[in-house]
């Protein structure tokens, strides 16, 4: 406070006195009224003075401020005043708008009433609490002053929210509030506290604020909304890069399929605006942040799995081919799609697929190879078609061999009506623009890496430089390249072609050394002294040949180990060499471009080095050093310990191969011996099995044998009444009996039938033979009466087949045992007769009477055929019967009806006449009494007449 009174009073522009006694006298009365309304109004006067006068207003009326906002939280209008007057005091958006000639210490103010105000973690806390009333006029200042706190002095008001109870939660429910400009500020304070806090940035993630975020870019309309998706954007930024927790989170919760609408940019003519660009600029920033070669490798990869899956890497390919893109959108689609598809191999294959919409369709590599090498496209889409280039071949050896392939002469399009992969590497590698000399090359260098395979292959290259001259090797072509004495840029992307292509490849540093002007050429360039810009040459020359040296296999005889390092003592000397050799490491471009794998270069002139070749140097430099100071004696107990190693690898790796044999074969038997246990339990469980049925054989032949000495010895000769396994004689002639009684019940029932066939047809030939409803009404009752009788036959008729066909059943079940224990002791009887030679007369008697009962037994199921057939017939004659029975019964249903109706009618007839002859009773007495003769005969004609009448109701109803 003391200091801030000190700057006051050194500002060579401070206020009016009576500004100063005036501000003076508001806090006096913020501080002393009792008035609520005195406060009030004193409040907003300050807030008046305070964008003017701030220093003086913070000074003096900031703890009255603070002390208002403890005390007066009932009335938001006095909050609302302090908590803006509090923001214009905290906070230089104003001043730097107005003043851009302030002091140091002018600009200072903010982050100095800041320490100020935080100095008490409750006033945070009471800010923070604030923020929970609903009012309008009391939330959004806060939110305002809060985010200016942040602004001012991030880390400590971070660590105060992050300490206070539910701090971090109140703050989210910010983006639920229906106000806009409360959401929205609301997203800003968020960019200010998730900013370089690990810890704040996991809890506001899983407090929901990846849903609701993406929720609101959805509703703000993805890519084309406004700054509201640029500052959720932001937000999604803070909380997902360089957190592995978060990406992992984000993943997790399937919200990299909420991402892919965000790329659907509709057709070309839709327009872009400036708001347009930076969205889309910064989704696929937040893609690349999932994706980048920084993360940890197992994160990257499932979220580049998860991105081809939901269709995200088709629609950035989409863009990556469609027209009209704007350029730096289509630079940093270029640069995602280079993430996204780096080390993954689905995603490479997919973009190995992918083609232009051209005519005839082009690879999609061959396109962006096409803008890489042209010189008129701008430096930076060329520098992302070349990163694209090096993610598409980064562990991809599959990829490798088919860019390597369109180079050799088999796969070549002889009809020239299309151009490859490798014919735009080679026409950039030998133009004449210095930047595509070098693209090429790292191009080509990237399409050799770590795959010896392609090394190899890439030395059958032939090129033809001019016609009538032989053709030369592409490897051949790049050394004549260097000894014309090229650009600097040039010159390095060749060498670094040549070195990583020499590396592990004692076949490739052979075709090298075999030209005898490369060896020569490498020597002179390297002990020149020349200026600092040819240093790095020649350290990338001394490079080359450390590694012809290295990887030698001394197959040439001029070009042997010893004789290259001879000859490097004489013309340029070991330490010399050594120092020549450490210019590379030693520039300053080279830490740049180890940093990051992505070549990002300000200008041309700084593209010098690659990211994967530093990463060679820095790997051979160590073992060049040593390989050149190394004496031709050591050299060969080097070479005796590498041979006695590898003869030692080689045992080993036999050793290797026989334990695995071994352990294959260890399984195998394991295997065998597991099926074996499990066959051998099941046999001797069989063979349990096998024993008890044995000894039940052994003990019903045991009781056969001792009921046949029973019949013997009591019923002598009388072979037919031998019991057989517990089976009398008697009861196969009661079965025969019940047979024959069920065979006479049957005809008794089929006699029965055709009485009742007859008794149908008699009552079907008196219904037609019916001449008049009063005979069917007259013989109705006897119809029902027979009909009645014939239900109760056919139910007794059914009762009896139903007892018959369970007698049927109980016949052959008793059949079914007979054949059982027949055939069992047809079975036993002949082993246990082996061995004994008593009972073989015996055992050859009941095998007699057991062919006999097996007769009479086949016999038995003839005639229970026979019956069950007779049966099926009885039942089908019933069932005729019965729909006959139920036709009359229709018909008689009919004939009743009929009968009741015609009843009705004679009833209301002589009704009728009984009205009538009433009247003319009457009419007669009239007559009379007025003395008019009255004729008896039609007194007694009438009379006649209904004697007749009555006669005939009298016959009708005889009828």
């Amino acid at each position: 406070m003391n200091f801030l009174r000190g700057v006051m009073g050194g500002q060579s522009a401070g206020p009016q006195h009576t500004e100063a006694e005036t501000i003076q006298k508001l806090c006096d009365r913020v501080a002393s009224s009792t008035l609520l309304d005195d406060r009030r109004n004193a409040v907003r006067a300050l807030k008046s003075l305070s964008k003017k006068y701030r220093l003086e207003v913070g000074i003096q009326a900031m703890e009255h401020l603070i002390h208002v906002l403890q005390t007066d939280r009932s009335d938001s209008e006095i909050i609302a005043y302090a908590l803006d007057t509090l923001y214009n005091i905290i906070s230089n958006d104003e001043e730097e708008e107005v003043e851009e000639n302030s002091t140091k210490q002018s600009e200072d103010l903010g982050s100095q009433f800041t320490e100020i105000f935080i100095k008490q973690p409750e006033n945070v806390t009471l800010l923070l609490s604030l923020l929970e009333e609903f009012d309008f006029h009391v939330r959004w200042p806060g939110v305002r002053l809060l985010t200016s706190l942040l602004k001012q002095l991030g880390p400590p008001v971070q660590q105060i929210i992050l300490v206070s109870p539910m701090g971090v939660s109140r703050l989210m429910d910010l983006l639920a509030d229906s106000r806009e400009i409360i959401r929205n500020d609301g997203v800003l304070l968020l960019q200010a506290l998730t900013r370089g806090n690990g810890a704040i940035q996991k809890i506001v993630a899983f407090e929901n604020a990846f849903e609701r975020l993406l929720d609101i870019i959805t509703e703000e309309g993805n890519s084309d909304g406004g700054i509201v998706v640029e500052d959720c954007l932001i937000l999604l930024q803070n909380l997902l890069k360089n957190n592995n927790s978060n990406q992992n989170f984000f993943k997790e919760g399937s919200y990299i399929q909420r991402m892919k609408p965000w790329f659907e940019v509709g057709d070309e003519n839709s327009g872009w605006s400036a708001q347009k660009v930076t969205n889309l600029h910064l989704m696929l920033q937040l893609v690349r942040v999932l994706v980048s070669p920084t993360n940890p490798p197992g994160a990257t990869s499932s979220c580049q799995k998860a991105m081809f899956q939901c269709g995200l890497l088709q629609q950035l390919c989409t863009i990556l081919m469609a027209t009209g893109i704007p350029a730096d959108i289509l630079t940093e689609t270029i640069n995602t799609v280079s993430e996204v598809i780096r080390g993954c191999q689905v995603n490479q294959d997919y973009f190995a697929s992918v083609n232009a919409p051209s005519n005839p369709p082009r690879p999609a590599i061959v396109v962006l190879l096409m803008s890489m090498v042209n010189e008129r496209q701008p430096f930076v889409l060329r520098c992302a078609v070349l990163y694209c280039f090096q993610c598409f071949l980064y562990k991809n050896q599959k990829g490798q061999g088919e860019i390597v392939a369109t180079l050799l002469p088999s796969t070549i399009d002889a009809t020239g009506n299309s151009v490859s992969a490798g014919q735009l590497l080679c026409g950039g590698l030998f133009s004449t623009d210095s930047l595509s000399n070098w693209c090429a090359a790292v191009a080509l260098a990237h399409a050799l890496q770590g795959n010896a395979t392609q090394k190899e292959q890439l030395l059958r290259v032939q090129l033809a430089t001019s016609i009538g001259n032989p053709p030369v090797s592409l490897l051949q072509q790049c050394t004549n390249i260097l000894s014309q004495g090229s650009k600097i840029q040039t010159r390095v992307g060749l060498l670094m072609l040549l070195c990583t292509w020499l590396s592990n490849c004692p076949i490739a540093v052979t075709h090298f050394l075999h030209n005898s002007a490369n060896v020569p050429f490498l020597t002179g360039q390297i002990a020149e002294n020349l200026g600092e810009e040819e240093q790095l040459v020649q350290g990338l020359c001394a490079l080359l040949l450390g590694i012809s040296i290295y990887f030698n296999d001394n197959s040439l005889e001029n070009y042997m180990k010893e004789k290259l390092k001879q000859l490097i003592e004489k013309r340029i000397g070991k330490e010399n060499f050594i120092e020549k050799l450490g210019f590379i490491s030693k520039h300053e471009l080279y830490s740049r471009a180890s940093q990051k794998p992505q070549p990002n270069f300000p200008s041309p002139e700084y593209m010098i080095f690659d990211h994967e070749f530093t990463k060679l140097v820095k790997e051979l430099e160590g073992v060049i050093t040593k390989a050149i100071y190394k004496s031709s004696e050591e050299d060969k107990k080097e070479e005796e310990v590498k041979k006695t190693l590898e003869q030692h690898d080689n045992i080993v790796t036999h050793y290797k191969n026989m334990i695995r044999e071994q352990d294959l074969q260890l399984e195998e038997l394991k295997q065998q011996v597991s099926t074996l246990k499990c066959q051998n339990e099941q046999l001797q469980t069989a063979v349990t099995q096998q024993a008890s049925q044995i000894q039940q054989h052994k003990d019903q032949y045991n009781l056969l044998k001792v009921q046949l000495g029973k019949d013997n010895h009591h019923q002598g000769s009388h072979g037919d009444g031998t019991q057989v396994n517990g089976i009398q004689p008697e009861e196969i002639s009661r079965l025969r009996e019940e047979v024959e009684e069920l065979k006479s019940q049957q005809g008794l029932l089929q006699s029965q039938l055709a009485e009742k066939d007859s008794l149908i047809e008699n009552l079907k030939s008196s219904q037609v033979s019916a001449g008049n409803a009063q005979a069917s009404a007259a013989a109705s009752p006897r119809d029902s009466e027979q009909v009645v009788e014939l239900k109760q036959e056919l139910t007794a008729l059914k009762s009896q087949l139903n007892s018959q066909s369970l007698e049927m059943t109980r016949l052959q079940a008793e059949n079914r045992e007979l054949l059982q224990k027949a055939e069992a002791l047809a079975k036993s009887a002949p082993v246990e007769g082996e061995s004994e030679n008593v009972a073989t007369a015996k055992t050859t008697d009941v095998e007699g009477r057991l062919s006999a009962l097996l007769q009479e037994t086949k016999e038995l199921k003839n005639e229970i055929k026979a019956l069950s057939e007779e049966k099926t017939a009885i039942k089908m004659q019933l069932d005729s019967s019965n729909s006959t029975i139920a036709i009359l019964q229709m018909e008689k249903d009919k004939l009743d009806i009929e009968v009741t109706d015609s009843k009705k009618e004679q009833d209301d007839l002589l009704v009728l006449l009984a009205d009538q002859d009433q009247k003319i009773l009457s009419l007669k007495s009239k007559l009379k009494t007025l003395g008019h003769p009255v004729e008896e005969e039609d007194e007694s004609g009438d009379q006649d007449d209904d004697d007749d009448e009555t006669d005939d109701g009298d016959k009708d109803q005889d009828i």
